[in-house]
């Protein structure tokens, strides 16, 4: 409504402008509407004829010309004693010297002593007189003449230049003011649309019970905002700083952080958000836990790991995305359902470390929430972050369903494992240092063109070393990486599946070592399926797993 009100006011202001516009070049012309009529007399006929010395009127014939005019030709002797009389009146062709001129003004004698001038309206040549137009002032003559009349003609053109800009350039402006207007109205209704986004909170918010915050110090700097070191009255926290600009990548993060059920040791813990300031200078605060360690990808940059601490944060890290990826039921203490939720911006950087070996799920700007029974809608599948992308988010060619979802964030987390695999001190080798997924091959800015290139077309993914290979653990998680990362997203395996994979092999390898269990293991039976979608048609397989078996547990068809 608010865009349509302000087409119609701009229309109406520039109707109005056209309006005046073409009223102001309609007052410029003096041409008569109806037919001319002049005075007319003749000294001649008068003189022949005594019956016509009276001055008369005559209607001036409009269809010889295309502007009829009057004229008067008189006779001055006022120099030689005499005095001035006229010789003719009357109707007279269309002239460039009567053209614009409503009065009969001579400015130089037609021939000694006879003066001409015309005018055009009716009657117009009842009056006439004569301005004598000086000559330029020389040194030798600064004495005026009668001259030529150039000044009047250029008095006359100048008249012309005038009105022609006036008439240009008040449109402009007013055109111009007007779209001016437009824009600063446009502006401010951008700003309150912004400040009057709608945001769902299941739970009245805990700001009014929240002490004061202060920053303390700034620790890493995101795509939507900063994080600073906060301290609230003894305790630490941090503090995601949004610009007014990113209120959309703010108000998603809350949305998501206020879901029943979103109380898990291994997602980040939420304590509440804030608004600093008004107007185009607010900032919208969004206070967690803090954690010293920092993220995944900073840690690993300055630290190698421990088989041990391997094990933990990718366990830590499966179970944070298989608790995110899973639909809760209401229980008795909260009678709500907890939604799926794909992160769709997973990588080292969004996950912390709470200690050596356990890790938690952070930043949810771009997660989206999956309703049982509802269209995930118009959500634009090509987010996140570029190296991270799975193939079908580079090659456009998403299925906007839950499970399609899914699939991508266990795409990016298989690059994460490899990432903590290449910084293992367990490998039989040299421990490179740290990079990014892709780092080695593209570099470390690669362009979306680059990754299309290298991930979709060549279907190439980051280098599995062979004295990995020599660590049992390390062979079985490279195995578990590869099945992630697969080309075709129905083929990747669940969070569920990794979860219990990861827990599996981390305790039968320690050290290169293959330990038995002290218990022997009895017969599971485990659903295989390659699909992360519920199916009647779902095959199912029993898996004998002997105690002696270092194979990992097939895929799981649930989260």
């Amino acid at each position: 409504m608010a865009v349509e009100e302000l087409l119609k006011r701009f229309f109406m202001v520039w109707g109005l402008c056209l309006i005046v516009s073409a009223g102001v070049e309609g007052a410029s012309v003096n041409l008569p509407l109806g037919n001319t009529k002049c005075y007319h007399y003749s000294k001649q006929e008068c003189e022949m004829e005594g019956t016509k010395c009276g001055n008369t009127t005559e209607e001036c014939n409009s269809s010889e010309v295309d502007v009829p005019s009057c004229y008067v030709l008189w006779k001055n002797e006022t120099s030689i004693g005499g005095g001035v009389e006229v010789m003719m009146r009357g109707c007279w062709q269309n002239h460039d010297d009567c053209l614009d001129t409503n009065y009969c003004m001579s400015s130089r004698p037609a021939d000694q002593n006879l003066y001409f001038c015309c005018c055009i309206g009716n009657l117009c040549n009842m009056d006439f007189s004569f301005f004598p137009t000086p000559e330029p002032q020389t040194t030798l003559s600064p004495t005026p003449t009668t001259g030529s009349g150039e000044p009047v003609e250029r008095m006359k053109k100048n008249e012309m230049l005038t009105k022609t800009i006036l008439y240009s350039i008040v449109p402009i402006t007013t055109v111009t003011f007007v779209i001016i207007m437009l824009y600063w109205m446009c502006r401010r209704h951008r700003y309150h649309s912004l400040i009057a986004i709608p945001t769902v909170e299941p739970t009245p918010s805990p700001l009014t019970t929240l002490p004061p915050i202060q920053l303390i110090e700034i620790k890493a700097r995101g795509r939507f905002g900063a994080v600073w070191k906060g301290s609230c009255l003894n305790d630490i926290v941090a503090v995601k700083v949004f610009p007014i600009q990113d209120r959309n990548s703010w108000a998603n993060e809350r949305e998501i952080y206020n879901l029943p059920h979103m109380n898990h040791e291994n997602i980040l813990r939420f304590i509440a958000t804030e608004k600093r300031g008004e107007g185009l200078d607010q900032e919208l605060w969004l206070i967690t836990e803090f954690h010293h360690l920092g993220s995944l990808c900073d840690y690993l940059k300055a630290n190698v790991i421990s088989w041990k601490e391997l094990c933990g944060i990718a366990l830590s890290m499966a179970k944070g995305l298989a608790y995110l990826h899973e639909d809760i039921p209401p229980t008795t203490a909260i009678p709500f359902v907890k939604p799926a939720v794909a992160h769709r911006d997973f990588k080292s950087k969004n996950v912390l470390l709470k200690n050596g070996t356990t890790a938690c799920i952070a930043d949810f700007g771009l997660a989206c929430v999956f309703e049982a029974g509802k269209n995930p809608g118009d959500t634009h599948g090509q987010v996140g972050t570029r190296r991270y992308m799975a193939p079908e988010v580079l090659e456009g060619a998403i299925q906007f369903k839950r499970d399609a979802f899914l699939r991508i964030d266990m795409y990016a987390f298989a690059l994460v494992l490899w990432e903590l695999v290449t910084r293992c001190t367990i490998q039989d080798g040299p421990i490179p240092e740290y990079r990014l997924p892709f780092e080695e091959e593209l570099g470390q800015g690669p362009s979306l063109e680059d990754m299309q290139e290298w991930v979709v077309v060549k279907r190439k993914r980051p280098a599995i070393k062979n004295h990995w290979l020599k660590h049992k653990g390390l062979e079985l998680l490279c195995e578990t990486v590869e099945e992630c990362w697969d080309q075709d997203a129905e083929a990747r395996l669940s969070a569920g599946c990794v979860e219990e994979r990861i827990a599996q092999f981390s305790h039968c390898h320690t050290n290169g070592h293959h330990t038995s269990p002290q218990t022997p293991l009895i017969m599971q039976t485990l659903h295989n399926s390659t699909s992360f979608e519920n199916t009647n048609t779902t095959e199912s397989t029993d898996v004998i797993l002997y105690r002696n078996s270092p194979s990992p547990p097939p895929k799981e068809s649930n989260l």
